[in-house]
C-alpha cells in the first residue's frame, strides 16, 4: 500500500515507571506481526529497552522508537509508537516524545490506579494540545482490584470526559467494544450504557449529529469519524481502553482504536513554532502545514551516540517531504548537509527508507552538527525557526567528578559532553574556584545511571563527591584602607599609595569600583592598576576564600613617583589597601538561598513540612493544583539541600518531585560563618 499522510499514526506511550509501557509496546509490535513473538523486560529481550543497561536494570532508561505497519477493521496505518521511561529523573528523555507526537497515551496500573506520574503527564499532554488517551494496563494481575472504582477515580482526577471505549469482560480475560460494535456483558457496568455516553459525548461538539441523534436515538459510529477527530483534539472526549500486556487481552482492540480512531497528521492540533525575524523583533508564532509539497520544517526530539556507529538524530517532520540525499540546513546554520539515509527505527534496528512525509518520525546518522532541538529545514529563510520550548525541569542534583586515572581527564570531558548531547535535562559546569567538573542532573538515580553508563560503556572509572557550595562573601559595614608600596632595589625601585573606601551595597548589585582622586594624586594611567589589585581580592575572598560581592571600592586618594611609579606598584598597593579596608569593614559569608517547589501526595504534607523545617526552611505557602496532590513553596539555604532528594523520595515513596532555583544570598548563621573561616587561610597576610 502506498505511503500517505492519511495512514500516519504518532503515540507515546508515557506514565509511572512499571506500569508495563515496554510490555504493552511489545504486544503491539507481535499484534500487528512486526515482530514473531513478544520479548520479556525480565528476560532483557525486548525491542525497545535494547541498551545493555536496560537490560541490566529492567526498566527503560531512553526514549525509544518502534515504526510499524498495522491492519484493523479492514484499514491500514504506518505506526510510530514511542516508548518513554516512567522515573522523573529521566523526564528528559520522556517529555520530548510529547512534541513528537498527535496522541500521548497515559498508561496506568489497574492494580496502582493514577499515581503521580500519571497526573503529570495527564496535565504536559494536555497543555501542548495532544489527543489523549488513557490505557488500563496489568487487568489480568489485578487480583482485588476494583476497576469499577478505578474508572471511577480516572475520572475524578481527569475529568467526566474519560469514557471508555471498551470494558473488561470474562472476569478481565478479554474486553468487549463499546464503539463500533457494542455486544455482549461486561465485568461492570453495561457495554449498551457506556455506547450511547460515547455517542451523545461526540455528538455534542457537532450540531448536525446533536439533532440527528436527538431525533433518532442512535448514530452509526461509521460516520462519526469527524466530530470524534474533533471531539479528541479539544479535550472534550479522553477514550479509557483496558489491556493486559501479559495474557494479550485487549491488545487487539488497542491496535484498532489506533488504526481507526486515532489522528492522523491532518486531524491532530498542529505544533507550534516560534519565528524570530532576522533582524530582531519579536517573535512570532508559525504553524507549519502537514502538506509535503511545502518547504522542510522537521524537529530533532532525541539525539543517541553510539561509540560505534556515531550520531543519531531522530526526528519528526512536521511540513515537507524529505528523500535521501535532501539537502538540509541546521538550526541556524548556512552550510547546507546532505543526509546519504533516511531511517525509520524499530528500537535498535535501523530500517532504509525512500521518503519520510508529515507525521513520520525517521533518522540520520553521522551528521555531528545536529544538536537536539535542532529544526532541520531546506530553506535559508526558515534560519530563524524555533519549535516551542519543552517544560523540561531544571537539573539540580549535583555530582563533583574526577577520573580515578590521572592523565584521563580529556576522555572525562569528551565523554561528558557525548552524554549531555543525548539528554536535555544534563548539564556541565566547571567552577573554577573549587577546581572542580559537577554533573548536574534531575534526581540521585539519574546520575548514578549515568555514573554506571560511563564506566561500562566507556571504561571510565570516576570518582565524586558532593560540588561545593557556592557560598560568597561581603562586607557589613563602611571602612577606609590604606597601603603604601615601597621597594628599593638598587636601580629603579618601586613606589605607589593607596587610599580607598569600601561599602556595602544591597544584595545582588555586584561590585562597583569608583575613581574619586582629585589633583592627580594618583596619574590615571595607574588606576586601572589599582582597579586590578582590588579584583584580585575579589576573586580570591578575604574571610573565607569565597569570591566577594555587593561591595563599592572607592579610590579617593594616594601618592606617586615620577620614576619609582609602575603598574606593578599600584596593582600591589590596590591589593594590600583593600585587605586593609576588608578588615575593618566586618566581613561576613553569604550562603545561596534557593526556591524549592515540591509537588507530592497531600497525605505526605505534614512529613515534608517537618523535613523541611528540620533543613531551615521557610514554608512559603502551598497549593492544591488537583484531587489528592499538594504543591508546596518554599525557600531554603542550598548547602541544606544535599541529601533532601533521598528524603523527600522515601517520604514519597518515589511519588514526590522538586524543582530548585536560584533565589538570592543571605548571610551564614554565626556557627556556620566560624567553621568556614576556621577552614580557610586567611589571605591577609599574604605577600
Amino acid at each position: 500500500m502506498p505511503h500517505s499522510i492519511k495512514r500516519i499514526r504518532t503515540l507515546a506511550l508515557v506514565g509511572q515507571a512499571g506500569c508495563g509501557k515496554t510490555s504493552l509496546a511489545e504486544a503491539l509490535l507481535a499484534a500487528a506481526g512486526a515482530i514473531s513473538s513478544p520479548g520479556s523486560v525480565a528476560r532483557g529481550d525486548t525491542t525497545c529497552d535494547y541498551t545493555p543497561l536496560e537490560k541490566t536494570l529492567g526498566h527503560s532508561l531512553k526514549l525509544a522508537v518502534a515504526s510499524f505497519e498495522a491492519e484493523a477493521g479492514g484499514e491500514g496505518a504506518s505506526i510510530h509508537l514511542l516508548d518513554t521511561p516512567g522515573y522523573p529523573d529521566f523526564l528528559g528523555h520522556s517529555l520530548p516524545a510529547l512534541a513528537a507526537v498527535e496522541t500521548a497515551a497515559i498508561v496506568i496500573d489497574a492494580q496502582k490506579g493514577v499515581e503521580m506520574m500519571s497526573g503529570r503527564f495527564m496535565q504536559w499532554a494536555g497543555r501542548r494540545g495532544l489527543d489523549r488517551l488513557v490505557v488500563v494496563n496489568k487487568i489480568d494481575a489485578a487480583e482485588g482490584a476494583d476497576l469499577e472504582r478505578l474508572l471511577a477515580e480516572i475520572q475524578e482526577a481527569f475529568g467526566k470526559e474519560c469514557l471508555p471505549l471498551n470494558l473488561p469482560a470474562g472476569n478481565r480475560s478479554r474486553v468487549n467494544d463499546c464503539f463500533f460494535a457494542p455486544s455482549g456483558e461486561a465485568d461492570f457496568s453495561s457495554v449498551e450504557a457506556v455506547h450511547r455516553q460515547l455517542i451523545e459525548q461526540v455528538v455534542e461538539v457537532d450540531e448536525k449529529f446533536t439533532e440527528a441523534y436527538l431525533e433518532n436515538s442512535d448514530v452509526d459510529p461509521g460516520s462519526l469519524h469527524e466530530p470524534l477527530e474533533r471531539a479528541l483534539r479539544e479535550g472534550h472526549l479522553i477514550p479509557v481502553v483496558f489491556t493486559s500486556a501479559t495474557t494479550g487481552a485487549g491488545v487487539a482492540e488497542l491496535l484498532q482504536v489506533i488504526v481507526r480512531l486515532l489522528p492522523n497528521p491532518t486531524e491532530g492540533n498542529p505544533p507550534a513554532y516560534i519565528a524570530t525575524p532576522a533582524g530582531g523583533g519579536e517573535a512570532s508564532e508559525l504553524v507549519p502545514v502537514p502538506d509535503p509539497g511545502r518547504h522542510v520544517l522537521a524537529h530533532v526530539f532525541k539525539i543517541e551516540i553510539d561509540p560505534y556507529v556515531g550520531r543519531l538524530a531522530v526526528f519528526r517532520v512536521h511540513q515537507g517531504r524529505l528523500t535521501p540525499g535532501t539537502q538540509l540546513y541546521i538550526g541556524e546554520g548556512r552550510k547546507p548537509v546532505k543526509a546519504g539515509h533516511l531511517y525509520r527505527l524499530r528500537g535498535k534496528q535501523q530500517m532504509e527508507v525512500s521518503e519520510a512525509l508529515p507525521g513520520d518520525i525517521c533518522a540520520v546518522t553521522k551528521i555531528d552538527e545536529i544538536r537536539f532541538d535542532h529544526i532541520l529545514h531546506d530553506s535559508p529563510a526558515d534560519a530563524h525557526v524555533h519549535a516551542r520550548p519543552l517544560e523540561l525541569p531544571a537539573p539540580v542534583f549535583g555530582l563533583a567528578v574526577q577520573p580515578r586515572k590521572r592523565g584521563d581527564e580529556q576522555k572525562l570531558s569528551d565523554v561528558l559532553h557525548r552524554i549531555v548531547a543525548e539528554d536535555p535535562c544534563l548539564h556541565i559546569e566547571h567552577n573554577t574556584q573549587a577546581n572542580e567538573t559537577v554533573i548536574r542532573g534531575l534526581g540521585e538515580m539519574h546520575l548514578k545511571t549515568l555514573l554506571e553508563k560511563i564506566q561500562a560503556q566507556y571504561r571510565l572509572d570516576l570518582e565524586t563527591r558532593p560540588p561545593a557550595i557556592p557560598y560568597r562573601e561581603t562586607v557589613a559595614a563602611r571602612a577606609d584602607g590604606h597601603s603604601r608600596h615601597k621597594k628599593q632595589t638598587g636601580g629603579a625601585g618601586q613606589f605607589g599609595e593607596v587610599y580607598l573606601r569600601v561599602e556595602p551595597l544591597p544584595r545582588g548589585a555586584g561590585f562597583e569600583f569608583v575613581d574619586s582622586v582629585k589633583g592627580g594624586a594618583i596619574p590615571s594611567q595607574f588606576i586601572p592598576a589599582v582597579e586590578k589589585g582590588v579584583r584580585n581580592v575579589m576573586e580570591s575572598g578575604f574571610v573565607a576564600g569565597y569570591p566577594l560581592q555587593d561591595v563599592r571600592v572607592t579610590v579617593y586618594d594616594g601618592k606617586s613617583h615620577p620614576v619609582d611609579s609602575k603598574e606593578v606598584a599600584f596593582v600591589s598597593a590596590g591589593r594590600k589597601a583593600f585587605l586593609d579596608a576588608l578588615a575593618k569593614a566586618r566581613p561576613i559569608v553569604l550562603e545561596p538561598i534557593v526556591n524549592v517547589d515540591i509537588t507530592a501526595p497531600e497525605a505526605r504534607m505534614g512529613d515534608i513540612a517537618g523535613e523541611l523545617a528540620g533543613h531551615r526552611a521557610h514554608i512559603k505557602g502551598s497549593d492544591t493544583p488537583r484531587a489528592g496532590t499538594v504543591q508546596i513553596t518554599a525557600q531554603a539555604p542550598l548547602a541544606e539541600l544535599e541529601s533532601f532528594p533521598t528524603r523527600l523520595k522515601s517520604l514519597t515513596a518515589g511519588h514526590g518531585s522538586y524543582r530548585l532555583e536560584f533565589s538570592h544570598y543571605e548571610p551564614a548563621p554565626p556557627q556556620l560563618q566560624s567553621k568556614l573561616s576556621a577552614a580557610h587561610r586567611p589571605s591577609a597576610g599574604e605577600e
